[in-house]
């Protein structure tokens, strides 16, 4: 897997991760970022020519311009453009497929395959989504993932946060995420994208973790609903982090396209 920086369009420098062969996949990743050496985007490039790009705030991605919804699914077309990437199968997971979601639904011409993993983006008052901006970084495996033990290292590439110096720089560096996903998913992780659904043209997979304990299986159903042509899967022994629990299963519906 290689990264780069791009500028885009004088506005931004965004660092994207590619590689692989095969259909063009354009990737978007959730509130925590990508991890070290992204398992999942390791395995799709097995598969797939894979663009992943980091939004501003992670790493080393800077953009000044990204106040609201619109400003972060036009900024993600601007990338694909930059890329040169025509209707790639657009993949987004949790605040990706919330942003995927929304790029389909503005300009549903442009999107014809889409895949939303866990994705944020609706609201129900009957299944509140717990707050991630007042979580503990010690409270996070339990929540994301099914296998809190054998795979909550993930989330800190094997660092403990018990150490004072890891855990400072995983707070400085998780303030930062969470101050550009806070401009969309805070204090709530719902833009209005329910009324805009309706305008999803695409062919769409919903793949959801059947244990995830922060958005529950249920906005899968809720998903499914809204968007004419699609489908959803639950895949057993797996939380919000299902792509890397799951990967295998995951691919498999990925395959459908």
């Amino acid at each position: 897997m290689e990264s780069r920086i791009v500028n885009i369009n004088n506005r931004a420098d965004i660092r994207i991760y590619e590689g692989g062969s095969g259909p063009d996949l354009f990737f978007l990743h959730g509130a925590g970022g990508l991890l070290q050496d992204d398992p999942f985007l390791v395995e799709l490039m097995k598969h797939y020519r894979v663009c992943a790009p980091l939004l501003p705030g992670y790493e080393d991605s800077e953009c000044e311009h990204l106040r609201d919804m619109l400003d972060f699914t036009l900024h993600s077309f601007d990338v694909l453009e930059h890329l040169k990437l025509t209707k790639p199968l657009l993949v987004g997971h949790s605040m990706g497929g919330m942003i995927a979601a929304e790029m389909a639904a503005v300009a549903p011409n442009e999107v014809e395959k889409l895949a939303l993993i866990c994705p944020a983006g609706i609201w129900s008052d009957d299944y509140p989504i717990p707050d991630l901006f007042a979580l503990l970084p010690y409270e996070l495996p339990g929540l994301l993932f099914h296998d809190a033990e054998k795979n909550g290292q993930l989330m800190s590439a094997g660092g403990d946060f018990n150490d004072p110096v890891f855990l400072t720089e995983f707070l400085v560096g998780n303030a930062r995420r969470m101050g550009s996903a806070g401009k969309i998913l805070f204090p709530i992780p719902d833009r209005g994208l329910s009324d805009r659904s309706y305008r999803i043209k695409a062919k769409t997979e919903i793949i959801w973790g059947a244990q995830d304990k922060l958005i529950d299986p249920h906005y899968g159903e809720l998903f499914n609903q809204a968007i004419a042509d699609s489908n959803l899967t639950l895949i057993q022994e797996a939380g919000h982090m299902l792509p890397y629990e799951q990967t295998e299963q995951v691919l498999g519906v990925l395959s459908r396209f």
